[in-house]
């Protein structure tokens, strides 16, 4: 009798509470308590806060105030703008006067985040703000069609990604400012954006998955539509030790490489599927240091693909002596691979990409590449016409920016060298040979190809090439 008469107490007790609050948000102006609220927002996130519109208030299923136009501002500098913010409470802890946050549901938010000339971020809250915040444990946290804006002014390059979803679930982050708070924090979460670009790259349709836990953040899968194909991947970052450990794997199978190389020139150059993959593990906490650890591998293949405005067995068969034609243009396509365009932004392949009669036709290209330390070194990197193949050897240097040892050579069905191009010095002004013909024979090279035997008694040489691209039949 007496458990039945504590359970009815009790329940009376909680009725009495709604009700109370019931008739408190009828009888009670909530917005003439705005001042307080920006106030408090201000205290605790250290910048200014300004709810332009409405509050209200609910007590159904939970206690939950609403904000409307909601700015954010950092000086004279928007930092967020949220058109309506949605803050669910535990009802029993506000008998108390204490504020529980139980979830956040933020619709179309927008940020602005930018970094300065001199490197450092336009936003960050005060320190005081920082050690004041109190641990946190949130079952939901929601954005709806959110907006994300990141301007380096360095570079001056932008990243915008739109109408995203972000929903995060049993979120738990630690009290104050502390100094590892994404190895201490644990969540799961799902993210989705219909589009996000970074100058003139542009990617749709990206979906990850995300948990944290005891120092380790998994981002698995990663899904995300590029350059005509679906891509996925996966990224694990170990925050437990004493250097942040990272690995990162990802594919993107038949990909247009029209498409990807329509973001680095105008005119269209080559176009047909290929297959992109990598597979890299680093650990640091600086780009230097991140540069300097990484192992892996990366490769590219493709088959049946076009060049446009150029027809490169013609121009290697009209190779003479005078050596008027750069191997390395022929070659571009190979850097235009695994290891992006980076590494040729100093150097200008005008001969590729200026219009002319003709194409050529790309039976097969392979670029396949070792990294060990920040180094790139080739394994099996060739492309073969209809007539020829061509292939390259060495190493790039990322961690200091450079070629190291880096040949290009037309070779015979052998794998022989019959001319070659060498390139050194940093990515930014690389030197580039002259091409050299073997045995200081005139004449084209097509024919040089073809009495390959000849040129070598006993059919003796030293092979540059004998990888996975076979000769022209």
């Amino acid at each position: 009798m007496t458990r039945k008469l504590v359970l009815f107490s009790a329940g009376g007790t909680i009725a009495l509470v709604a009700i109370a609050v019931a008739v408190l948000i009828f009888v009670l102006d909530v917005n003439a308590y705005k001042p307080q609220l920006e106030a408090a927002a201000s205290r605790a996130l250290g910048l200014q806060v300004h709810v332009d519109g409405a509050v209200g208030i609910s007590i159904f299923p939970g206690v939950r105030i609403t904000l409307g136009h909601v700015r954010i501002r950092n000086g004279t500098t928007d930092i967020a703008s949220v058109e309506k913010a949605s803050l669910g409470m535990d009802l029993l802890p506000l008998l108390h006067r204490e504020v529980r946050l139980r979830s956040i549901t933020l619709q179309q938010p927008r940020i602005a985040i930018e970094r300065n000339a001199t490197g450092t971020l336009a936003f960050k809250a005060p320190q005081a703000a920082r050690d004041a915040s109190p641990a946190r444990n949130l079952e939901t946290v929601s954005l709806r069609d959110a907006t994300l804006v990141y301007t380096d002014r360095r570079s001056g390059g932008t990243f915008e990604a739109s109408h995203c979803r972000l929903d995060v679930k049993h979120l738990r982050l630690p009290a104050g400012a502390h100094p590892d708070v994404l190895s201490q924090m644990s969540f799961t979460a799902r993210l989705a954006c219909k589009e996000a670009r970074r100058n003139r790259f542009a990617v749709s349709n990206l979906q990850v998955s995300a948990n944290a836990a005891k120092g380790i953040i998994n981002l698995d899968p990663i899904t995300v539509r590029l350059f005509g194909a679906q891509g996925s991947g996966r990224i694990r970052a170990d925050l437990s030790g004493a250097l942040p450990r990272y690995q990162i794997d990802y594919s993107l199978p038949q990909f247009r490489v029209e498409q990807f190389l329509e973001t680095r020139v105008p005119q269209k150059v080559a176009e047909g599927p290929m297959d992109f993959s990598l597979e890299l593990s680093m650990q640091g906490e600086t780009a230097r240091s991140l540069r300097q650890s990484a192992d892996g591998r990366i490769g590219l293949r493709g088959h049946d693909l076009t060049i446009d405005g150029t027809d490169l067995d013609a121009a290697f068969t009209r190779f003479e002596s005078s050596q008027e034609f750069d191997l390395l243009d022929a070659g571009a396509f190979f850097f235009a691979g695994p290891v992006g365009l980076v590494v040729t932004k100093g150097y200008n392949f005008a001969h590729l990409l200026q219009k002319s009669p003709g194409h050529s036709r790309i039976r097969k290209v392979v670029s396949e590449w070792k990294v060990r330390k920040g180094v790139a070194q080739a394994q099996d990197v060739a492309m073969a016409t209809n007539k020829h193949r061509l292939a390259l050897r060495g190493k790039l240097d990322f961690v200091h920016e450079q070629f190291v040892d880096v040949t290009v050579a037309l070779i015979d069905a052998k794998g022989c060298v019959a001319v070659r191009q060498t390139i050194h010095g940093s990515f930014q002004k690389p030197e580039v040979e002259k091409p050299s013909v073997l045995n200081a024979l005139a004449g084209p090279v097509l024919k040089l190809l073809e009495q390959g035997r000849d040129l070598f008694p006993g059919g003796e040489c030293d092979v540059f090439y004998s990888g996975s691209v076979a000769p022209p039949r």
